[in-house]
């Protein structure tokens, strides 16, 4: 089986205080030189069959309909391997 990764990210212009909180954080904790944070998500797909690109097409769909708010977040689709 093979393994299709799937990245959502908020757009760059869109407010992300969960990732200002965790920046905010940061220093306190010892870490220091963080210019910024952005939270996401990451969804791991095991997909029966070969990832061809009908099989592709249909994870794009699948993340533009499903896994993502396309009007507030980006995502990418990859083959990991």
């Amino acid at each position: 089986m093979a393994r299709v990764v799937v990245d959502v990210m908020l757009k760059p212009e869109i407010l992300d205080p969960q990732g200002q909180a965790v920046q905010r954080a940061l220093p306190r904790l010892g870490f220091e030189g963080i210019a910024d944070v952005r939270q996401g998500k990451r969804f791991e797909l095991e997909v029966e069959g070969p990832v061809d690109e009908a099989a592709l097409a249909r994870i794009h769909e699948m993340a533009e309909t499903f896994l993502a708010n396309t009007v507030i977040e980006n995502f990418t689709v990859r083959v990991d391997s």
